[in-house]
């Protein structure tokens, strides 16, 4: 769990440095979104 919860903060930092703008923030949280929304669905299988 812990390396889990070290693996979301580094993610999560390099997210955040990559976009300038809102825009790209919106971008970013989206593509998080639909990749947690596909492995949900892959674990219903």
């Amino acid at each position: 769990m812990r390396k889990l919860i070290v693996l979301g903060a580094a993610l999560a930092s390099l997210a955040v440095s990559a976009c300038n703008t809102v825009e790209g923030l919106g971008r970013d949280v989206q593509a998080v979104g639909s990749a947690v929304t596909s492995t949900a669905s892959d674990a219903k299988r």
